[in-house]
C-alpha cells in the first residue's frame, strides 16, 4: 500500500460509505443484542463493546485472508470487521446449532478459524501468546501475513501481555499488539492499575509504538495500513495504543457504580459513527443506516429460528478423529537409549514435515537440558527455536501455531512448571476445537520431564498427569520403553489434537532394541508387557519396570502376574485392563504420582463398576504419599514406591 492508497482512504467517497457501513454493522449488533439479553434470548454473558466501533473497523480495514487477528471477551466488534457472519454470530449468542461456533463458544469465546479469526477469548491476555504462534507461522511459511492482537488496557496487567510482547520482539515477529485503551479495566479506573504509559513499555521491550485517536476510523485505517505494510515488508512488531470509550458497563447488567453518567455523556459526544458521517452525504448515511437495520432484523429472525444443538451432540468436537495406527512389530534393531530415541523421533519428524517446528528453553543452541535436541538447530535453520523462559508464551505459540496449520512440538522444561502455563493448556489447548464447533484444529505437543528419587524436591519431582487428564480434550502419554518414546512421540506429532508426552528423566539413560524407522505406537492403547493369571497389575512411565521386577520376584512364590503398561493416561485403553481384570479377577495399580485422586483412583472406579462381576478381591492402589516431594533421601526414599510395596501389594491382594 503506498502513501497515495493511505491518502486516499480519507477522500474516496466508496471508502469512506464502507468504514461507515461497517462500523454502523458492528454498533447495530452490539444494540440488538443488548435487547436480545434484557429479554433472555442470549442465555450466557455478554460484553458489548459500543463505542469503540472505529478501532475494529480501522485495524481490519487493510487485512486479508492471510492475516490473523485474536481477540478479547469484548470481541464481537473485531470479528464483524474481519468478516463473520452476523446471523450466524446471533445465532451463536443464543446457543443455535447454526451459530458460528455451533452453540459451543458463544459470545466470550466466539470464532473461525477459516477467516483468520483465532477467537474472542474469556482469559484476559490469553490472545496474546496465541497471537505470537500465528505470527510464527506466517514468518516460518513466508506468507508476509501479518496479525494483529486486540487487548485491553486492563491486560497490560497480566504476564501473559508481558510474555507474548518480548517474545514476538526476540523473534521479529510482524503482529501489532493492538490496546483498545478504554481508560477501565472491568470496574477500575486506568490510573489505578498502572503507573507505566505504554509508550515507555514498548521501548522497554524494544517494540516500535505509535498512538492514534481511537474514535476516529480514518485515523485507525491509515495507521494501521502504515504499519500492515510495514510489516509484510519485514519491520518488526510494534505496539499500537488506540484512545477509545465504551459507553456500557463491563458487562450487560453492570451497575456501573464506578463513573458518572456526565463521563459517558461527554464521550458520546465523540461517536465514532457521528465523526465519520460529517463525512458522507445525509441521503447516503440514511441510506446505510436503513439497510443494516433490515439486515441485523433479518439476521435475527434468521438465528431465532434455528434448532439449539441436539443433547446427543454433546460430545462432537472434543477430541479431532485420529487415524488408525496399528501396534508395530517388536523391536528388533541394534541397542539404543531413551534419551537417542526422543532425538530421533524429533529428527524424523522434522524432515519428514516442513510443518513442525520445535520450541522451547535452551532447545536450540543449547540442545536441551538433557541434550535431547543437540544439532537439530543447525539443521533445521529457523524451525527449532530457542524462546524466552515464558512458559506461558511457549504454550501460547503453539497454539496459535497450530490454529494456522504448523505442527509445533514444544517444551516445558519440567512437569512442575506447567502450573506457570496452565491457561494455556487448559483453557486454550484443550478448548480450542470444541469452542470453535469443530473449526479450530490443534496439532502440538507439548513435551515435558519428571522423575523423583534424586532429591530434585518439591519443585521439580511431581507426577501431575492426573491434573492433565482430568482436562477434556488433552491427550496424556507416558512412555516407559526407549521404542515406545520413539513410535508414541512420532503419532503425537503427527497427531490432530493437542497432546502432553511426558517424559521421565531418569529413564533417558536406559536402553533397549531400535525399532524400524517408520515405527508408530497408536495413542491410547495400553501394552501387556507379561502375561499372568492370578493379579493384574497396571502402571506406566518407570513405574513400569518396578512392576516387571516385582512380578519376576512374584513367580518364585508361585505368584503369576500380568504386567499391563498403560502408555498413555488420556485416553485410557479401558478395555485392555478389564480385559485382563476378567481373566485375573484381581487388580493392582502402582504409579509414582501420589495416590489421592491419581489414575490408580479412576481406574479402581471402572473396575468396581464395569468389572465388578469379576473382582474376587479389593482394587490396591501403590501411590506415593500425599505429602509434596521431600528432598532429604530418607524421607524421598519412604515417599515413593518401590519394588517391595508394589510386591506387598500384590501379595495382599493374591491373598484376599
Amino acid at each position: 500500500m503506498t502513501s497515495t492508497d493511505l491518502e486516499e482512504i480519507g477522500t474516496d467517497p466508496a471508502t469512506l460509505g464502507e468504514l461507515y457501513r461497517r462500523m454502523r454493522l458492528i454498533r447495530r449488533f452490539e444494540e440488538r443484542a443488548a435487547v436480545l439479553y434484557r429479554d433472555s434470548h442470549i442465555p450466557g454473558f455478554l460484553h458489548l463493546s459500543i463505542g469503540q466501533e472505529a478501532t475494529a473497523v480501522g485495524a481490519c480495514w487493510p487485512l486479508d485472508d492471510r492475516d490473523v487477528i485474536t481477540s478479547t471477551h469484548r470481541g464481537h466488534g473485531h470479528c464483524i470487521a474481519k468478516g463473520l457472519d452476523v446471523t450466524e454470530m446471533f445465532a451463536e449468542l443464543m446457543g443455535r446449532e447454526t451459530g458460528t461456533n455451533r452453540g459451543r463458544g458463544g459470545s466470550m469465546h466466539i470464532a473461525d478459524p477459516r477467516k483468520g479469526i483465532f477467537g474472542a477469548n474469556g482469559i484476559v491476555a490469553a490472545g496474546l501468546p496465541i497471537a505470537a504462534g500465528a505470527a510464527t507461522a506466517a514468518q516460518l511459511r513466508a506468507t508476509r501475513g501479518v496479525v494483529v492482537a486486540f487487548f485491553g488496557d486492563g491486560a497490560v496487567g497480566q504476564g501473559m501481555f508481558h510474555e507474548a510482547v518480548n517474545l514476538a520482539a526476540v523473534w521479529d515477529l510482524p503482529v501489532i499488539f493492538l490496546c483498545e485503551n478504554n481508560h477501565y479495566a472491568e470496574f477500575s479506573p486506568e490510573a489505578d492499575q498502572h503507573r507505566a504509559s505504554l509508550a515507555d513499555r514498548a521501548r522497554g521491550y524494544g517494540l516500535g509504538y505509535a498512538h492514534v485517536d481511537g474514535n476516529d476510523v480514518l485515523e485507525v485505517t491509515r495507521t494501521v495500513s502504515r504499519l500492515v505494510r510495514d510489516l509484510r515488508a519485514g519491520a518488526g512488531p510494534v505496539l499500537l495504543e488506540a484512545e477509545t470509550y465504551r459507553w456500557h458497563g463491563h458487562y450487560e447488567g453492570d451497575p456501573e457504580r464506578y463513573r458518572d453518567a456526565a463521563e459517558v455523556d461527554t464521550a458520546k459526544a465523540g461517536d465514532p459513527l457521528l465523526v465519520l458521517a460529517r463525512r458522507l452525504e445525509p441521503a447516503q448515511v440514511a441510506t446505510i443506516d436503513r439497510d443494516i437495520d433490515e439486515q441485523i432484523e433479518k439476521a435475527v429472525a434468521t438465528a431465532s429460528a434455528a434448532p439449539e444443538p441436539e443433547p446427543e451432540t454433546l460430545y462432537h468436537y472434543v477430541t479431532s478423529p485420529r487415524e488408525h495406527v496399528a501396534e508395530p512389530p517388536e523391536p528388533t534393531g541394534e541397542i539404543f537409549r531413551t534419551m537417542d530415541a526422543v532425538h530421533e523421533a524429533l529428527d524424523g519428524e522434522l524432515g519428514r514435515d516442513p510443518d513442525v517446528f520445535v520450541a522451547g528453553i535452551d532447545v536450540g543452541a543449547g540442545g536441551n537440558v538433557f541434550g535431547l535436541t543437540r544439532g537439530l538447530a543447525a539443521k533445521y535453520p529457523g524451525r527449532v527455536r530457542d524462546t524466552p523462559i515464558s512458559e506461558s508464551a511457549v504454550i501460547g505459540t503453539a497454539v496459535g501455531a497450530a490454529m494456522a496449520g504448523l505442527r509445533p512440538v514444544v517444551e516445558v522444561m519440567y512437569l512442575d512448571f506447567i502450573g506457570v502455563c496452565l491457561d494455556q493448556i487448559m483453557n486454550q489447548a484443550a478448548k480450542m476445537r470444541f469452542m470453535s464447533g469443530g473449526a479450530a484444529s490443534l496439532p502440538l505437543v507439548i513435551r515435558t520431564q519428571f522423575g523423583a528419587g534424586r532429591s530434585s524436591g518439591s519443585q521439580h519431582s511431581q507426577s501431575l498427569e492426573a491434573l492433565l487428564a482430568h482436562i477434556p480434550g488433552l491427550t496424556v502419554v507416558m512412555p516407559s520403553t526407549p521404542a515406545d518414546t520413539y513410535g508414541l512421540l512420532r503419532s503425537a506429532i503427527r497427531d490432530p489434537n493437542p497432546v502432553v508426552f511426558i517424559e521421565n528423566r531418569l529413564l533417558y539413560g536406559r536402553k533397549g532394541p531400535r525399532p524400524a524407522p517408520d515405527a508408530l505406537v497408536p495413542l491410547g492403547k495400553a501394552a501387556i508387557r507379561r502375561q499372568g493369571t492370578d493379579v493384574t497389575l497396571v502402571s506406566y512411565s518407570k513405574m513400569v519396570h518396578n512392576c516387571l521386577t516385582a512380578a519376576e520376584q512374584l513367580a518364585d512364590e508361585g505368584i503369576s502376574v500380568e504386567v499391563i503398561d498403560l502408555r498413555t493416561i488420556a485416553p485410557l485403553d479401558y478395555e485392555t485392563v478389564l480385559g485382563s481384570l476378567a481373566r485375573t479377577n484381581r487388580l493392582v495399580i502402582a504409579h509414582e504420582a501420589v495416590t489421592p485422586f491419581g489414575v490408580g483412583a479412576e481406574l479402581a472406579a471402572a473396575a468396581v463398576r464395569e468389572g465388578f462381576w469379576t473382582l474376587d478381591a479389593p482394587v490396591i492402589r501403590v501411590g506415593a504419599a500425599p505429602t509434596p516431594a521431600p528432598y532429604a533421601p530418607s524421607l524421598e526414599r519412604a515417599w515413593l514406591p518401590d519394588v517391595e510395596r508394589i510386591a506387598a501389594a500384590v501379595r495382599e491382594s493374591a491373598s484376599a
